[in-house]
Protein backbone atom coordinates (compact mmCIF):
# COMPACT_ATOMS: atom_id res chain seq x y z
CA UNK A 1 0.00 0.00 0.00
CA UNK A 2 1.08 3.58 -0.60
CA UNK A 3 1.08 6.32 2.05
CA UNK A 4 -2.42 7.46 1.05
CA UNK A 5 -3.87 4.02 1.62
CA UNK A 6 -2.11 3.75 4.95
CA UNK A 7 -3.66 7.08 5.95
CA UNK A 8 -7.11 5.77 5.00
CA UNK A 9 -6.41 2.60 7.03
CA UNK A 10 -6.03 4.74 10.15
CA UNK A 11 -9.76 5.50 9.95
CA UNK A 12 -10.50 1.78 10.27
CA UNK A 13 -7.75 0.49 12.60
CA UNK A 14 -5.87 2.24 15.40
CA UNK A 15 -3.35 4.67 13.91
CA UNK A 16 -0.56 3.33 16.14
CA UNK A 17 -1.06 -0.15 14.71
CA UNK A 18 -1.15 1.16 11.15
CA UNK A 19 2.04 3.13 11.71
CA UNK A 20 3.73 -0.08 12.90
CA UNK A 21 2.62 -1.78 9.71
CA UNK A 22 3.89 1.15 7.64
CA UNK A 23 7.25 0.99 9.38
CA UNK A 24 7.51 -2.74 8.70
CA UNK A 25 6.63 -2.16 5.05
CA UNK A 26 9.32 0.49 4.78
CA UNK A 27 11.86 -2.04 6.09
CA UNK A 28 11.15 -4.28 3.11
CA UNK A 29 11.14 -1.33 0.72
CA UNK A 30 14.52 -0.16 2.05
CA UNK A 31 16.10 -3.48 1.04
CA UNK A 32 14.58 -3.20 -2.44
CA UNK A 33 15.77 0.39 -2.77
CA UNK A 34 19.36 -0.54 -1.87
CA UNK A 35 19.26 -3.36 -4.42
CA UNK A 36 18.07 -0.98 -7.15
CA UNK A 37 20.59 1.70 -6.18
CA UNK A 38 23.67 -0.52 -5.89
CA UNK A 39 22.84 -3.47 -8.17
CA UNK A 40 24.86 -5.74 -5.89
CA UNK A 41 24.19 -8.98 -4.06
CA UNK A 42 23.00 -7.95 -0.56
CA UNK A 43 25.48 -8.81 2.16
CA UNK A 44 22.85 -10.59 4.24
CA UNK A 45 20.19 -12.81 2.71
CA UNK A 46 16.58 -11.64 2.46
CA UNK A 47 13.63 -13.41 4.01
CA UNK A 48 11.10 -14.96 1.64
CA UNK A 49 8.45 -12.30 2.23
CA UNK A 50 10.78 -9.55 0.97
CA UNK A 51 11.72 -11.58 -2.11
CA UNK A 52 8.06 -12.31 -2.86
CA UNK A 53 7.19 -8.64 -2.38
CA UNK A 54 9.84 -7.68 -4.95
CA UNK A 55 8.66 -10.30 -7.45
CA UNK A 56 5.04 -9.30 -6.98
CA UNK A 57 5.87 -5.64 -7.58
CA UNK A 58 7.83 -6.56 -10.71
CA UNK A 59 5.03 -8.76 -12.04
CA UNK A 60 2.46 -5.98 -11.65
CA UNK A 61 4.56 -3.88 -14.04
CA UNK A 62 4.07 -6.42 -16.89
CA UNK A 63 1.16 -5.81 -19.27
CA UNK A 64 -0.36 -9.28 -18.83
CA UNK A 65 -1.06 -8.34 -15.20
CA UNK A 66 -2.54 -4.88 -15.87
CA UNK A 67 -6.09 -4.52 -14.58
CA UNK A 68 -8.39 -4.22 -17.60
CA UNK A 69 -5.64 -5.12 -20.07
CA UNK A 70 -6.97 -5.95 -23.55
CA UNK A 71 -4.56 -8.10 -25.52
CA UNK A 72 -5.12 -8.67 -29.23
CA UNK A 73 -1.63 -9.81 -30.26
CA UNK A 74 -0.12 -13.27 -30.65
CA UNK A 75 2.06 -12.96 -27.52
CA UNK A 76 0.11 -11.49 -24.65
CA UNK A 77 1.44 -13.44 -21.69
CA UNK A 78 -1.59 -15.70 -21.52
CA UNK A 79 -1.15 -18.82 -19.36
CA UNK A 80 -3.75 -21.58 -19.26
CA UNK A 81 -2.70 -23.10 -15.93
CA UNK A 82 -2.81 -21.07 -12.73
CA UNK A 83 -0.24 -23.48 -11.31
CA UNK A 84 2.20 -22.54 -14.09
CA UNK A 85 1.42 -18.87 -13.54
CA UNK A 86 2.20 -19.12 -9.82
CA UNK A 87 5.35 -21.13 -10.52
CA UNK A 88 6.69 -18.18 -12.53
CA UNK A 89 5.34 -15.52 -10.15
CA UNK A 90 3.18 -14.28 -13.07
CA UNK A 91 6.35 -13.10 -14.86
CA UNK A 92 5.33 -14.58 -18.20
CA UNK A 93 6.85 -12.41 -20.93
CA UNK A 94 10.41 -13.67 -20.60
CA UNK A 95 13.42 -11.47 -21.26
CA UNK A 96 14.77 -9.54 -24.22
CA UNK A 97 13.29 -8.76 -27.61
CA UNK A 98 13.57 -10.47 -30.96
CA UNK A 99 16.82 -8.70 -31.75
CA UNK A 100 18.59 -8.66 -28.38
CA UNK A 101 18.26 -10.87 -25.31
CA UNK A 102 19.33 -7.94 -23.12
CA UNK A 103 16.86 -5.39 -24.56
CA UNK A 104 13.95 -3.93 -22.61
CA UNK A 105 10.44 -5.09 -23.54
CA UNK A 106 7.75 -2.36 -23.75
CA UNK A 107 5.11 -4.89 -22.63
CA UNK A 108 7.18 -6.15 -19.73
CA UNK A 109 8.88 -3.46 -17.69
CA UNK A 110 8.90 -5.74 -14.64
CA UNK A 111 10.49 -8.71 -16.42
CA UNK A 112 13.01 -6.39 -18.07
CA UNK A 113 13.90 -4.92 -14.70
CA UNK A 114 14.27 -8.45 -13.29
CA UNK A 115 16.71 -9.27 -16.09
CA UNK A 116 18.81 -6.15 -15.54
CA UNK A 117 18.92 -6.64 -11.75
CA UNK A 118 19.92 -10.30 -12.12
CA UNK A 119 22.78 -9.53 -14.51
CA UNK A 120 24.03 -6.81 -12.17
CA UNK A 121 23.87 -9.04 -9.08
CA UNK A 122 25.59 -11.92 -10.89
CA UNK A 123 28.38 -9.61 -12.08
CA UNK A 124 28.91 -8.56 -8.47
CA UNK A 125 29.23 -12.24 -7.47
CA UNK A 126 31.77 -12.92 -10.23
CA UNK A 127 33.80 -9.98 -8.95
CA UNK A 128 33.83 -10.90 -5.27
CA UNK A 129 34.62 -14.54 -6.09
CA UNK A 130 37.82 -13.51 -7.83
CA UNK A 131 37.40 -11.96 -11.29
CA UNK A 132 37.49 -8.36 -10.10
CA UNK A 133 38.06 -6.79 -13.49
CA UNK A 134 35.05 -8.42 -15.21
CA UNK A 135 33.07 -5.58 -16.76
CA UNK A 136 29.95 -7.21 -18.16
CA UNK A 137 27.88 -10.39 -18.06
CA UNK A 138 24.44 -11.72 -18.79
CA UNK A 139 22.42 -14.78 -17.86
CA UNK A 140 21.46 -16.87 -20.88
CA UNK A 141 18.76 -19.59 -20.75
CA UNK A 142 21.03 -22.29 -22.15
CA UNK A 143 23.44 -24.68 -20.47
CA UNK A 144 27.21 -24.26 -20.79
CA UNK A 145 27.70 -26.09 -24.11
CA UNK A 146 25.20 -24.04 -26.12
CA UNK A 147 26.41 -20.86 -24.42
CA UNK A 148 29.93 -21.62 -25.67
CA UNK A 149 28.47 -22.17 -29.15
CA UNK A 150 26.90 -18.70 -28.96
CA UNK A 151 30.33 -17.22 -28.20
CA UNK A 152 31.92 -19.01 -31.17
CA UNK A 153 29.13 -17.88 -33.51
CA UNK A 154 29.69 -14.28 -32.41
CA UNK A 155 33.41 -14.55 -33.14
CA UNK A 156 32.57 -15.79 -36.64
CA UNK A 157 31.40 -12.26 -37.50
CA UNK A 158 34.72 -10.84 -36.33
CA UNK A 159 36.88 -13.52 -37.98
CA UNK A 160 34.96 -14.74 -41.07
CA UNK A 161 37.98 -16.52 -42.56
CA UNK A 162 38.73 -18.59 -39.46
CA UNK A 163 37.78 -22.27 -39.38
CA UNK A 164 39.82 -23.82 -36.54
CA UNK A 165 39.48 -23.76 -32.76
CA UNK A 166 42.50 -24.82 -30.68
CA UNK A 167 41.24 -26.96 -27.81
CA UNK A 168 43.39 -28.48 -25.07
CA UNK A 169 41.71 -31.84 -24.68
CA UNK A 170 39.09 -32.42 -22.00
CA UNK A 171 36.90 -35.49 -22.34
CA UNK A 172 33.48 -33.94 -22.00
CA UNK A 173 31.18 -34.30 -24.99
CA UNK A 174 29.36 -30.96 -24.82
CA UNK A 175 32.67 -29.04 -24.91
CA UNK A 176 33.63 -30.72 -28.18
CA UNK A 177 30.14 -30.52 -29.67
CA UNK A 178 29.87 -26.81 -28.86
CA UNK A 179 32.60 -26.15 -31.44
CA UNK A 180 31.30 -28.58 -34.07
CA UNK A 181 27.73 -27.25 -33.74
CA UNK A 182 29.03 -23.74 -34.42
CA UNK A 183 30.54 -25.03 -37.67
CA UNK A 184 34.21 -25.06 -36.72
CA UNK A 185 36.92 -27.70 -36.79
CA UNK A 186 38.33 -28.46 -33.33
CA UNK A 187 42.08 -28.97 -33.25
CA UNK A 188 42.63 -31.27 -30.29
CA UNK A 189 45.76 -30.44 -28.29
CA UNK A 190 46.75 -33.54 -26.34
CA UNK A 191 47.72 -32.93 -22.71
CA UNK A 192 51.16 -33.64 -21.26
CA UNK A 193 51.67 -35.82 -18.19
CA UNK A 194 53.50 -34.16 -15.30
CA UNK A 195 53.63 -36.62 -12.41
CA UNK A 196 50.01 -37.71 -12.09
CA UNK A 197 48.62 -34.48 -13.56
CA UNK A 198 47.54 -33.87 -17.14
CA UNK A 199 48.49 -30.31 -18.09
CA UNK A 200 48.31 -27.96 -21.07
CA UNK A 201 50.82 -28.61 -23.85
CA UNK A 202 51.82 -25.00 -24.52
CA UNK A 203 54.50 -25.93 -27.03
CA UNK A 204 51.94 -27.80 -29.14
CA UNK A 205 49.51 -24.88 -28.97
CA UNK A 206 52.16 -22.51 -30.28
CA UNK A 207 53.23 -25.00 -32.94
CA UNK A 208 49.64 -25.28 -34.20
CA UNK A 209 49.32 -21.49 -34.35
CA UNK A 210 52.40 -21.35 -36.57
CA UNK A 211 51.24 -24.31 -38.68
CA UNK A 212 47.66 -23.15 -39.27
CA UNK A 213 48.22 -19.41 -39.25
CA UNK A 214 46.70 -17.08 -36.64
CA UNK A 215 44.10 -15.63 -39.03
CA UNK A 216 42.70 -19.11 -39.68
CA UNK A 217 42.14 -19.76 -35.97
CA UNK A 218 38.85 -18.57 -34.52
CA UNK A 219 40.01 -18.83 -30.91
CA UNK A 220 41.65 -20.89 -28.21
CA UNK A 221 39.04 -22.74 -26.16
CA UNK A 222 40.47 -23.46 -22.70
CA UNK A 223 39.05 -25.02 -19.54
CA UNK A 224 39.30 -24.33 -15.82
CA UNK A 225 37.06 -26.77 -13.89
CA UNK A 226 37.66 -30.40 -14.87
CA UNK A 227 37.92 -33.97 -13.58
CA UNK A 228 41.23 -35.01 -12.03
CA UNK A 229 43.86 -36.02 -13.00
CA UNK A 230 43.36 -33.30 -15.62
CA UNK A 231 43.91 -29.91 -14.02
CA UNK A 232 42.89 -26.40 -15.09
CA UNK A 233 44.61 -25.16 -18.23
CA UNK A 234 47.59 -22.84 -17.97
CA UNK A 235 45.36 -19.83 -18.51
CA UNK A 236 47.99 -17.15 -17.98
CA UNK A 237 50.37 -18.64 -20.54
CA UNK A 238 47.54 -19.28 -23.02
CA UNK A 239 46.29 -15.71 -22.56
CA UNK A 240 49.78 -14.37 -23.31
CA UNK A 241 49.96 -16.52 -26.47
CA UNK A 242 46.54 -15.27 -27.58
CA UNK A 243 47.55 -11.64 -27.06
CA UNK A 244 50.84 -12.20 -28.87
CA UNK A 245 49.15 -13.70 -31.96
CA UNK A 246 45.94 -11.62 -31.77
CA UNK A 247 43.74 -14.71 -31.32
CA UNK A 248 40.52 -14.60 -29.23
CA UNK A 249 40.35 -16.71 -26.10
CA UNK A 250 37.15 -18.31 -24.74
CA UNK A 251 37.26 -20.03 -21.33
CA UNK A 252 34.95 -22.85 -20.28
CA UNK A 253 34.58 -22.13 -16.56
CA UNK A 254 31.68 -24.56 -16.14
CA UNK A 255 31.79 -24.99 -12.35
CA UNK A 256 34.76 -22.75 -11.62
CA UNK A 257 32.94 -19.91 -9.84
CA UNK A 258 32.99 -21.97 -6.65
CA UNK A 259 36.79 -22.23 -6.78
CA UNK A 260 38.92 -19.22 -5.87
CA UNK A 261 41.81 -20.84 -7.76
CA UNK A 262 39.84 -21.10 -11.02
CA UNK A 263 38.59 -17.53 -10.71
CA UNK A 264 42.10 -16.30 -9.93
CA UNK A 265 43.39 -17.98 -13.10
CA UNK A 266 40.82 -16.08 -15.17
CA UNK A 267 41.63 -12.79 -13.47
CA UNK A 268 45.35 -13.27 -13.99
CA UNK A 269 44.89 -14.41 -17.58
CA UNK A 270 42.98 -11.25 -18.39
CA UNK A 271 45.59 -9.14 -16.60
CA UNK A 272 48.65 -10.48 -18.39
CA UNK A 273 47.16 -11.46 -21.74
CA UNK A 274 43.84 -11.98 -23.51
CA UNK A 275 40.57 -13.57 -22.41
CA UNK A 276 37.52 -12.50 -24.41
CA UNK A 277 34.77 -14.35 -22.54
CA UNK A 278 34.33 -16.97 -19.84
CA UNK A 279 31.24 -19.14 -19.47
CA UNK A 280 29.89 -20.79 -16.31
CA UNK A 281 26.89 -22.93 -15.43
CA UNK A 282 24.15 -21.70 -13.13
CA UNK A 283 23.17 -25.09 -11.70
CA UNK A 284 26.72 -26.20 -10.86
CA UNK A 285 27.72 -22.94 -9.17
CA UNK A 286 24.48 -21.66 -7.64
CA UNK A 287 22.42 -24.81 -6.98
CA UNK A 288 19.48 -23.96 -9.23
CA UNK A 289 17.75 -26.17 -11.85
CA UNK A 290 19.67 -26.98 -15.03
CA UNK A 291 19.10 -24.68 -17.99
CA UNK A 292 21.09 -21.50 -17.54
CA UNK A 293 24.61 -20.11 -17.82
CA UNK A 294 26.50 -16.85 -17.37
CA UNK A 295 28.51 -15.39 -20.23
CA UNK A 296 30.96 -12.83 -18.89
CA UNK A 297 33.97 -10.89 -20.05
CA UNK A 298 36.16 -7.81 -19.86
CA UNK A 299 34.98 -5.93 -22.95
CA UNK A 300 31.38 -4.70 -22.69
CA UNK A 301 31.16 -4.28 -26.46
CA UNK A 302 31.97 -7.94 -27.14
CA UNK A 303 29.64 -9.26 -24.44
CA UNK A 304 26.87 -7.11 -25.88
CA UNK A 305 27.59 -8.57 -29.34
CA UNK A 306 27.07 -12.06 -27.92
CA UNK A 307 23.73 -11.05 -26.36
CA UNK A 308 22.59 -9.50 -29.63
CA UNK A 309 23.30 -12.60 -31.69
CA UNK A 310 20.87 -14.67 -29.57
CA UNK A 311 17.76 -15.00 -31.79
CA UNK A 312 14.43 -14.04 -30.24
CA UNK A 313 13.24 -13.61 -26.70
CA UNK A 314 14.26 -15.98 -23.95
CA UNK A 315 12.92 -17.70 -20.87
CA UNK A 316 13.25 -15.69 -17.67
CA UNK A 317 13.27 -18.82 -15.50
CA UNK A 318 17.07 -19.12 -15.11
CA UNK A 319 17.34 -15.41 -14.26
CA UNK A 320 14.48 -15.70 -11.78
CA UNK A 321 15.97 -18.80 -10.15
CA UNK A 322 19.44 -17.38 -9.65
CA UNK A 323 18.14 -14.00 -8.41
CA UNK A 324 15.89 -15.67 -5.83
CA UNK A 325 18.79 -17.88 -4.73
CA UNK A 326 21.32 -15.05 -4.37
CA UNK A 327 18.85 -12.78 -2.57
CA UNK A 328 18.06 -15.66 -0.19
CA UNK A 329 21.70 -16.45 0.52
CA UNK A 330 23.16 -12.97 0.41
CA UNK A 331 26.86 -12.49 -0.26
CA UNK A 332 27.73 -13.77 3.21
CA UNK A 333 25.66 -16.92 2.77
CA UNK A 334 27.21 -17.69 -0.61
CA UNK A 335 30.72 -17.08 0.68
CA UNK A 336 29.98 -19.43 3.59
CA UNK A 337 29.03 -22.17 1.13
CA UNK A 338 32.26 -21.59 -0.79
CA UNK A 339 34.28 -21.78 2.42
CA UNK A 340 32.56 -25.01 3.47
CA UNK A 341 33.19 -26.53 0.05
CA UNK A 342 36.88 -25.73 0.25
CA UNK A 343 37.14 -27.16 3.75
CA UNK A 344 35.37 -30.36 2.73
CA UNK A 345 37.76 -30.72 -0.22
CA UNK A 346 40.54 -31.25 2.32
CA UNK A 347 38.37 -33.67 4.30
CA UNK A 348 37.44 -35.65 1.18
CA UNK A 349 41.11 -35.86 0.16
CA UNK A 350 42.07 -37.13 3.61
CA UNK A 351 39.33 -39.78 3.63
CA UNK A 352 40.07 -40.95 0.07
CA UNK A 353 43.79 -41.17 0.82
CA UNK A 354 43.17 -43.31 3.91
CA UNK A 355 40.75 -45.59 2.06
CA UNK A 356 43.15 -45.95 -0.88
CA UNK A 357 46.01 -46.96 1.39
CA UNK A 358 43.86 -49.63 3.05
CA UNK A 359 43.32 -51.22 -0.34
CA UNK A 360 46.83 -50.90 -1.71
CA UNK A 361 45.92 -47.92 -3.86
CA UNK A 362 46.85 -44.25 -3.69
CA UNK A 363 45.25 -40.85 -4.05
CA UNK A 364 46.65 -39.41 -7.26
CA UNK A 365 48.75 -36.28 -6.69
CA UNK A 366 46.81 -33.50 -8.43
CA UNK A 367 47.45 -30.33 -6.38
CA UNK A 368 46.45 -28.01 -9.26
CA UNK A 369 42.88 -29.32 -9.32
CA UNK A 370 40.93 -27.51 -6.56
CA UNK A 371 37.62 -29.42 -6.88
CA UNK A 372 38.10 -32.96 -8.21
CA UNK A 373 40.15 -35.85 -6.78
CA UNK A 374 41.16 -39.21 -8.22
CA UNK A 375 42.09 -42.54 -6.61
CA UNK A 376 43.94 -45.29 -8.49
CA UNK A 377 42.22 -48.64 -9.14
CA UNK A 378 45.21 -50.80 -10.11
CA UNK A 379 44.04 -53.70 -7.95
CA UNK A 380 40.84 -53.98 -10.00
CA UNK A 381 42.73 -53.70 -13.27
CA UNK A 382 44.82 -56.76 -12.41
CA UNK A 383 41.59 -58.67 -11.80
CA UNK A 384 39.79 -57.74 -15.05
CA UNK A 385 38.67 -54.71 -17.04
CA UNK A 386 35.10 -55.60 -16.15
CA UNK A 387 35.84 -55.20 -12.44
CA UNK A 388 36.66 -51.51 -12.97
CA UNK A 389 33.38 -50.74 -14.73
CA UNK A 390 31.53 -52.98 -12.29
CA UNK A 391 32.63 -50.73 -9.43
CA UNK A 392 30.93 -47.79 -11.11
CA UNK A 393 27.69 -49.76 -11.44
CA UNK A 394 27.87 -50.93 -7.84
CA UNK A 395 28.28 -47.38 -6.55
CA UNK A 396 25.38 -46.09 -8.65
CA UNK A 397 23.01 -48.84 -7.46
CA UNK A 398 24.05 -47.99 -3.90
CA UNK A 399 22.96 -44.39 -4.44
CA UNK A 400 26.42 -42.87 -4.77
CA UNK A 401 25.96 -40.30 -7.53
CA UNK A 402 28.66 -38.23 -9.18
CA UNK A 403 31.54 -40.67 -8.64
CA UNK A 404 33.15 -41.57 -11.98
CA UNK A 405 35.04 -44.80 -12.53
CA UNK A 406 37.47 -44.48 -15.45
CA UNK A 407 38.75 -47.68 -17.13
CA UNK A 408 41.62 -47.71 -19.59
CA UNK A 409 41.41 -48.10 -23.35
CA UNK A 410 37.91 -46.75 -23.97
CA UNK A 411 37.30 -45.46 -27.48
CA UNK A 412 34.54 -42.95 -28.14
CA UNK A 413 33.58 -41.16 -31.34
CA UNK A 414 32.10 -37.70 -30.84
CA UNK A 415 30.88 -35.77 -33.88
CA UNK A 416 33.18 -37.72 -36.16
CA UNK A 417 36.33 -37.52 -34.01
CA UNK A 418 37.56 -40.67 -32.27
CA UNK A 419 39.04 -40.24 -28.80
CA UNK A 420 41.32 -42.96 -27.44
CA UNK A 421 41.29 -43.42 -23.68
CA UNK A 422 38.05 -41.43 -23.55
CA UNK A 423 37.11 -39.92 -20.18
CA UNK A 424 40.74 -39.93 -19.02
CA UNK A 425 41.69 -36.86 -21.13
CA UNK A 426 44.62 -38.68 -22.74
CA UNK A 427 45.24 -41.59 -25.07
CA UNK A 428 46.84 -43.79 -22.42
CA UNK A 429 46.82 -42.86 -18.73
CA UNK A 430 48.96 -45.04 -16.47
CA UNK A 431 46.12 -46.52 -14.38
CA UNK A 432 42.33 -46.72 -14.10
CA UNK A 433 40.92 -44.51 -11.38
CA UNK A 434 37.87 -43.23 -9.54
CA UNK A 435 36.82 -39.56 -9.40
CA UNK A 436 35.04 -37.74 -6.60
CA UNK A 437 34.49 -34.00 -6.30
CA UNK A 438 34.00 -31.54 -3.49
CA UNK A 439 31.49 -29.23 -5.14
CA UNK A 440 29.33 -26.51 -3.63
CA UNK A 441 26.59 -27.90 -1.39
CA UNK A 442 28.48 -31.08 -0.44
CA UNK A 443 28.18 -32.09 3.21
CA UNK A 444 30.35 -34.09 5.60
CA UNK A 445 27.66 -36.76 5.65
CA UNK A 446 27.98 -37.08 1.85
CA UNK A 447 31.69 -37.78 2.24
CA UNK A 448 31.17 -40.25 5.11
CA UNK A 449 28.47 -42.23 3.30
CA UNK A 450 30.41 -42.27 0.03
CA UNK A 451 33.56 -43.62 1.68
CA UNK A 452 31.57 -46.22 3.62
CA UNK A 453 29.82 -47.52 0.51
CA UNK A 454 32.98 -47.38 -1.59
CA UNK A 455 34.79 -49.43 1.05
CA UNK A 456 32.08 -52.10 0.94
CA UNK A 457 32.18 -52.24 -2.85
CA UNK A 458 35.97 -52.65 -2.92
CA UNK A 459 35.84 -55.40 -0.31
CA UNK A 460 33.11 -57.17 -2.26
CA UNK A 461 35.12 -57.02 -5.49
CA UNK A 462 38.25 -58.22 -3.69
CA UNK A 463 36.31 -61.16 -2.27
CA UNK A 464 35.07 -62.06 -5.75
CA UNK A 465 38.63 -61.87 -7.04
CA UNK A 466 39.93 -64.19 -4.30
CA UNK A 467 37.15 -66.69 -4.90
CA UNK A 468 37.75 -66.71 -8.64
CA UNK A 469 41.47 -67.50 -8.17
CA UNK A 470 40.95 -70.23 -5.52
CA UNK A 471 40.37 -73.94 -6.41
CA UNK A 472 36.89 -74.75 -7.65
CA UNK A 473 34.41 -74.90 -4.83
CA UNK A 474 33.91 -78.40 -3.50
CA UNK A 475 36.88 -80.09 -5.26
CA UNK A 476 39.00 -80.21 -2.10
CA UNK A 477 36.28 -82.09 -0.24
CA UNK A 478 35.91 -84.85 -2.82
CA UNK A 479 37.08 -88.30 -1.65
CA UNK A 480 37.72 -91.48 -3.57
CA UNK A 481 34.81 -93.85 -3.05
Amino acid sequence: MNSENFALSEKIVSSSYVRQGLQARRGHEHLVRVLLEQGKCPEEGWDESTIELLLSELAIMDSNNFLGNCGVGEREGRVASSLVSRRHYRLIHGIGRSGDIAAVQPKAAGSSLLNKITNSVVLDVLKFTGVRSASSCFVVPMATGMSLTLCFLTLRHRRPEARYILWPRIDQKSCFKSMVTAGFEPVVIENVLEGDELRTNLQEVERKIEELGATNILCVHSTTSCFAPRVPDRLEELAVLCAKHDIPHIVNNAYGVQSSKCMHLIQQGARVGRIDAFVQSLDKNFMVPVGGAIIAGFDEVFIKEISQIYPGRASASPSLDVLITLLSLGASGYKKLLSERKELYGHLAQEMRALAERHGERLLHTPHNPISLAMSLKCLQTHSDKAVTQLGSMLFTRQVSGARVIPLGVEQTVSGHTFHGFMSHTDAYHCPYLNAASAIGITKDDVTLCMKRLEKCLKSLRKEKNESTSPAEGLEDQTVP
